[in-house]
Formats: structure tokens, C-alpha cells, sequence
């Protein structure tokens, strides 16, 4: 008899709200987002954000051999940052950013995009915000959000911090992959502008400019640029052999991921952005350690063809976008590198 009444008072939903977890808040959030305008091809969502899975209707009739693609990512700690300065709706762009850009590397499209957001207390207006970027960053991505969850965690998290991930999925026609094996030696490196630092990094920028971080908050709090639209014009226009999302790693760890063996990008100066020249500045960190850290400037890499240089500078202007010669493709003994 002891036991029963036990189960009954744990099971009890005001008591578990007392422990801190607001279902109600939940649902309200759930209901908010299904009022929200849809984005990217909503007509193929068969049962989306609200139901224990969500349904989505392939239309592959353009694509001869199609493939999925998925990916996923999250914004790391500038979340930090994005409570500290209000900022939170910057890492939803972020959030679907970090995604997209990973996922056309090889050529497809975004389809659909879940997200996840856990916090130690549902606070409906910092998960509004959080979500309205998601919303925004998936118009620009032509994506639809399907569905995603929300967790409370207290003791998890404390305060007013949360975290995020995202998860997308797209397509691609096999005989239109983009993977790097036409890359020869000859071709170049085409660096295009990022919008600032990304997601990468805030570990160490959060205490480069802990006494001034409200001095840099545009910049910091910047959301990561969206390359889907540049790239889907792009494609049309030339051939991309090969594509790199700058991100973890920078320009060091990321662009050799898409050379063949024996090649190695022999790379050239370029200007980098003021705040990125003041963290070496504060830090002393090297050249080297720079470019296998943060961007430095440069946001997503193409290889292409010396000739397709021009139209991929003019394409860069058309956006309003910075583009800079990396440098060449040379021939290199061993796994594929970037020489300084």
C-alpha cells in the first residue's frame, strides 16, 4: 500500500513540474512552431513537427540515381556567448548553417532538417528565439523543418544555458557527386568570405575577449554564413571539382579532406578580417595555428579550373561576397596536405 501511494505522487504532474520539468511549456512551444510560416518544400511533408516521427514524400523525378545525404552538427560554445550577450537566435542560424554547408559539399540539396534543444528550464521566449533562427536559416537553406525535440534537464544545465544540434538530410544524383576525384594538379583553390567566426573556436574566444566580449558582440555573434544558394547558382554555371566547409580544423583540417592523395594545396596570403588578426595578436599564436583553428576569413573552398576563375569571382560579387585566390594544386608525395 506504501509503494502505491509512492508511485502515485511521483507520477504526479505537478510534482513533476516542481522537480522542474514544465510540460505545459513544452506543448506551448510545439504549438507555436506549427503556426509558424513553412519553409522549403513543405508540400512534400506528410505529418511533421508534433507527432513521434515525421513522414516526408520523396519527388526524385529530376534525379536519374538518387542519394540520400545526411549530416549532422551543433554550434558548440558560442551558445555561451548567445546567453550572455541575447543573442540566441544567431545559433539557430547557426544550427542550420553548420548543417547545410556540410551537406552540399558533395553536390546535393538540403530536403528536410531536424533540431534538438535541451535546457536545465523551458524557457518559451529563449526557445521562441532559438527556433525563429532555425525557421530563418531553413528559408534561406530552402529546407523544411520536419521535427525535432525539446529536453529539460535540470542538473544538466544550469541557468539560462541550453544547447542545440541539428540534423539534415538531402539529395543528390549519383552521377552528380562532388567528391574530389577530378581534381588535378593545376587546378585552384577559391577561398569565399565567412561572415566572421562561425561556430568555431569559442572556446578560445571566449577567453580571448572575456573583458571586452561586448566590443566584438557583432562580430562573435555573427551568424554563420549560408553557401547553399551560391553553390545550387554555381553549379549551373561550371564545374566544381571538389568543395570544403571551413570548421573545426580550418583551413588546415578541412580542405585536405576533399584532395586526392599525392596533391596538396600550396597556399597563398590573403587579408584576414581585423578580429581575426587581434586574436593573434592577444594569443601570439602562429600562423599555423591560426589556420588550423579558426577561418581566418575564409568561410567554404571550391577547386575548380584556373579558367572558371573569373565567373566564380564575378558569381562572389553578385552576393556581395569577398573571393580569394587560395592557391594551386600541386603535386605532393604522401596524404593530401595544405603547404604554407
Amino acid at each position: 500500500m506504501l509503494l502505491k501511494k509512492q508511485m502515485t505522487k511521483v507520477t504526479d504532474i505537478h510534482d513533476y513540474k516542481a522537480h522542474g520539468v514544465d510540460m505545459e511549456a513544452g506543448d506551448q512551444l510545439v504549438d507555436w512552431i506549427k503556426k509558424q510560416p513553412p519553409t522549403g518544400p513543405h508540400a512534400q511533408v506528410v505529418s511533421g513537427v508534433g507527432g513521434f516521427s515525421a513522414l516526408f514524400k520523396l519527388d526524385f523525378k529530376k534525379y536519374k540515381k538518387p542519394l540520400l545525404i545526411s549530416c549532422t552538427d551543433g554550434v558548440g560554445t558560442k551558445v555561451k556567448l548567445a546567453t550572455e550577450l541575447n543573442r540566441v537566435s544567431a545559433t539557430g542560424i547557426d544550427l542550420v548553417a553548420m548543417c547545410v554547408n556540410d551537406l552540399i559539399t558533395c553536390g546535393g540539396d538540403p530536403l528536410f532538417f531536424l533540431d534538438y534543444y535541451a535546457s536545465g528550464k523551458l524557457r518559451l521566449e529563449q526557445a521562441q528565439e532559438l527556433i525563429s533562427g532555425v525557421l530563418e536559416g531553413l528559408r534561406e537553406s530552402d529546407c523544411t523543418l520536419i521535427g525535432g525535440e525539446t529536453a529539460e534537464m535540470p542538473g544538466v544545465y544550469e541557468k539560462n544555458d541550453y544547447d542545440c544540434a541539428g540534423f539534415c538530410v538531402g539529395v543528390v544524383d549519383e552521377d552528380k557527386v562532388i567528391d574530389g576525384k577530378d581534381v588535378k594538379v593545376g587546378d585552384v583553390a577559391l577561398g569565399i568570405a565567412s561572415s566572421g567566426f562561425h561556430s568555431n573556436g569559442y572556446s578560445l574566444l571566449r577567453k580571448v575577449f572575456e573583458k571586452d566580449v561586448k566590443d566584438y558582440a557583432d562580430f562573435l555573434m555573427t551568424p554563420t554564413r549560408i553557401y547553399v544558394k551560391f553553390v545550387r547558382e554555381l553549379r549551373e554555371k561550371i564545374k566544381i571539382k571538389a568543395m570544403a566547409h571551413i570548421t573545426g580544423g580550418g583551413i588546415l583540417g578541412n580542405i585536405p579532406r576533399v584532395l586526392p592523395d599525392d596533391t596538396a594545396l600550396k597556399l597563398h596570403k590573403w587579408p584576414w578580417p581585423d578580429p581575426f588578426s587581434e586574436v593573434q595578436r592577444r594569443t601570439n599564436m602562429s600562423p599555423r595555428q591560426m589556420l588550423e583553428t579558426l577561418n581566418c576569413g575564409v568561410g567554404y573552398v571550391l577547386i575548380v579550373d584556373p579558367k572558371d576563375m573569373a565567373t566564380v569571382s564575378e558569381h562572389a560579387k553578385s552576393f556581395g561576397w569577398g573571393m580569394w585566390n587560395l592557391g594551386p594544386i600541386v603535386k605532393h608525395s604522401g596524404p593530401s596536405e595544405v603547404l604554407l
